[in-house]
């Protein structure tokens, strides 16, 4: 899991993620609220650790961006001990959870996995619904109908992001560290590849999905409509 922390005093930031890398995660750390917005928006994280002070572009402002492109990614904001109302907006504004500085790690933590389950609100059962698809994690199956067909873990992985973000174009560069992480030598037409088989294994079994192609951007998927 990648968590994206948004955090200006730096010395809190280091703290943050060498904690969240022993425990197993990927952390990415920005420290004001414009690049932190810019990472945010990127769309491969699974978890947005958000200060409200930022120079640069506030939490909120940051957090209400994040919510306006239609992100669904779970937000835990960080807050200080006596603002009371900065919960309250930043509970309206789309947070998910908030925490008080100073706070306890292993509340942190706790915190943490709770937002990442929320993260598949979509998924029941371990399944997830698209269109006319359904997709199972646990066996990599995609089906439709009668129709059933096997996936790669890294195909399901693909088309479980491009669902997450339908309505949305996904970078090539996203998808790849999403799928690969930072240090990874993999090149992007790797992600060529996984979109060829992908659309074929669709085909295949005769969805109304289609995965497009943005040409100079990456991809985006649909559902096909009649007379489309």
């Amino acid at each position: 899991m990648r968590i994206l922390i948004i955090e200006d005093e730096r010395d809190l930031s280091m703290i943050l993620s060498e904690t969240l890398e022993l425990e197993g995660y990927y952390a990415d750390a920005a420290y004001d609220g414009i690049s932190g917005l810019d990472n945010a928006l990127s769309g491969i994280y699974d978890v947005i650790i958000l200060d409200i002070m930022l120079p640069g572009m506030d939490g909120i402002q940051v957090l209400s961006e994040i919510r306006r492109n239609k992100m669904t990614t779970p937000v835990l904001l960080l807050t200080a001990k006596s603002e009371i109302d900065d919960k309250i907006n930043g509970l309206d504004k789309g947070a998910d959870d908030y925490l008080t500085k100073p706070f306890n790690t292993k509340e942190l933590l706790a915190r943490i996995r709770a937002l990442s389950r929320r993260r598949d609100k979509i998924m029941i059962d371990d399944c997830m619904r698209f269109s006319d698809v359904i997709l199972y994690k646990e066996t990599c199956e995609m089906c439709r109908d009668e129709q059933k067909i096997k996936l790669t873990k890294k195909e399901l992985d693909i088309l479980e992001i491009l669902i997450l973000n339908q309505g949305k174009t996904v970078s090539k560069e996203s998808l790849t560290v999403k799928i690969w992480g930072y240090e990874t030598d993999v090149e992007y037409n790797s992600i060529e590849v996984y979109i060829s088989f992908l659309r074929k294994k669709l085909s295949a079994i005769g969805s109304e999905i289609q995965i497009k192609t943005v040409w100079g951007k990456g991809y985006t998927i649909k559902e096909q409509k009649n007379g489309d």
